[in-house]
This record gives structure tokens, sequence and C-alpha cells, in this order.
């Protein structure tokens, strides 16, 4: 399958459904809607649904914000394209919407992508953002300055503001031309990166206060609990970011984010430096995502749950 091929099936339609993950972070965020911009500027009809709300930091840029829950999105659409979502478990309460429809997309850039969709393109690339420009190159639409942003911003997040290891000559070549179109990347990067509500300040130093070391000090974990969202008035969204710090901590191989989300079952996010393939131990879980890169959800006692993570990823070292 090929971008072009994708590009000829889209221009087929006049009212297409893009679906973005659960928990939405800025590169499903600024896929759905680089994607919704250049949609509309063909004529057509492109709604964006998500199965929870859109995170407060990404109203930065304008046109952000205006997404259908899954209950909202009423009416025929003559296809459906999910971005950023290497599973169906990804699309969280929107699966259902999603399947009901025959002519399905699926536009990634997860190694361990399922390819659930009847059409599927994945390539392997720093961010989703990435393959999303070039899909409306495809396209043959202009890029505005909404759609640059739209794209840059999920390159900034999904590369921790170009310092992962996943940046590429690519990522580089894609991001100066959405300045030369009129991105301001400054902007982006500073609500990212910069900005934070005191609540998500207070969260966060709790957080890491509470960070433990296992393994001769190879894995460091942190955890957050419900209760800790109610001590700090914070939400869940607030915690994105907050596994880069131990993952820079020296002597560390892996950093793992245990959060609560609901009782007895906790999302585990995981970060490597190289030498563990997380990715690996990820699916192992029923998870998934890239090699320095992963996540999934795990249900049991909290002790049961770090054990099993910490056992996984030591039979590695």
């Amino acid at each position: 399958m090929t971008l072009n091929c994708i590009a000829k099936e889209l221009k087929k339609h006049s009212k297409i459904l893009i679906f973005s993950h659960n928990r939405p972070d800025g590169d499903t965020l600024g896929s759905a809607f680089a994607l919704k911009l250049a949609l509309e500027s063909m004529g057509k009809i492109a709604d964006v649904v998500c199965p929870q709300g859109v995170p407060e930091k990404y109203k930065v840029l304008k046109f952000i914000g205006k997404v259908l829950s899954p209950g909202d999105a009423v009416g025929l659409y003559d296809c459906h394209i999910s971005v950023d979502c290497a599973s169906e478990m990804m699309l969280g309460d929107s699966y259902g919407l999603y399947v009901r429809n025959q002519n399905t997309i699926n536009v990634d850039h997860h190694v361990s992508n399922e390819r659930y969709a009847k059409m599927n393109y994945v390539e392997d690339r720093a961010s989703c953002c990435e393959i999303i420009y070039n899909l409306i190159s495809e396209l043959g639409v202009c890029i505005s300055v909404d759609i640059a942003e739209s794209i840059l911003l999920g390159i900034i997040t999904d590369t921790g503001n170009f310092m992962h290891s996943n940046v590429t000559e690519n990522t580089f070549s894609v991001a100066s031309k959405l300045v030369a179109y009129g991105a301001d990347s400054h902007k982006i990067a500073y609500a990212m990166f910069k900005s934070q509500k005191l609540e998500r300040a207070k969260l966060y130093a709790h957080v890491i206060n509470n960070m433990r070391l296992f393994e001769d000090g190879k894995i460091a974990i942190i955890s957050v609990f419900k209760s800790d969202f109610e001590k700090f008035y914070a939400t869940q969204d607030m915690t994105e970011g907050f596994i880069d710090f131990p993952l820079s901590v020296d002597g560390v191989e892996v950093a793992v984010s245990i959060m609560e989300s609901r009782e007895n079952c906790y999302k585990v996010s995981l970060r490597s430096k190289g030498k563990i393939n997380v990715s690996e131990i990820a699916s192992s879980f029923g998870g998934g995502g890239h090699v320095l890169a992963s996540g999934c959800v795990i249900c049991g006692f909290y002790e049961d749950v770090k054990e099993k993570i910490i056992r996984a990823i030591s039979i590695n070292f």
C-alpha cells in the first residue's frame, strides 16, 4: 500500500471521519487536524473523533479542540481513517464506531502496528505527522500556516523537541519546510515543554520524589495513583512528559511509568535508551509501540503489576 493509493481513496469520498487515539497526544491530534484542514480545503466534510477531550495545552493552536465524542459522531461518513493508532485497542471507546464503516484506513508510524484496517500504510518515522505531511502532498493540497503548525505540533511532541533518538534527516527536512510555510516553532515548543499549571508542577514534584530504582539502578519506576490526582487537583493528561526525567538519570536503561487509570488497572509507559526493546515487552502484555517507546495496560494489584514489569525487563539484561 502506498500513500498515493491512500490519497486516491480519500479523493473518492466527500465526508470523512478521522480517528485519534485514546489519551490524545500532540502527534495524533496534529495528524488528525492537519488532515482535517487539508480535506476541508478540498471541499470535503471532515470531522475528528476522539474518545477523550483534548488536553488544554494543545489548544495553543486555535483550531485544535473541536473534536467529537464517539456518541456525537452521528450520520453516515464515506470513510473512516485512523491516525497514529497502532492497534484497535488504542481507539478506545471509538472502536465500535470505527468498524461500522467498510472503508477503513490506518495511517501510522509504529512498528508494532496490527494492520487492522482495510487499507494500511505504516512507515517507521519519528512521528505520524511526518507521514501526514507526505499524504497531504499526495492530495495536492497547498500547506497553509494552520496545517503547517498542526504537523509541526506532532513532530515536536513525538521527538521531545528534537531531542529523542528517533529524529532523522527527514524529520529536520520536514520541520524546516513547515517553518518556511509559517509555522511558529517557538510558540509550539514553549507551550509543550516550558509552560505548565501549578497543579502539574506539584504532581510532578511528588511523583519524581517517589521514583524507585531496581536492578542496580538500570530500571527506574515512577508511579501515579488516583489519590495523587485528587490530592493535587490534577488530571491524567498532565502526566505527559513525566517519564522523560527517570530516563535521563545516569545508569538507567529503562524508565517505567505506572499510572492508575481505574481501580486495579494501570497504564504502563516504557522508555529505553537503546539496549532494551521495550516494544517487545509491551507486546507481551498486549500493548506495543516503538523499540524505544511503548506502552500497555495491565490489570491487577499495583505490587503485582510492578513485579511483572520488572521481571519482563530484567530477563533482557
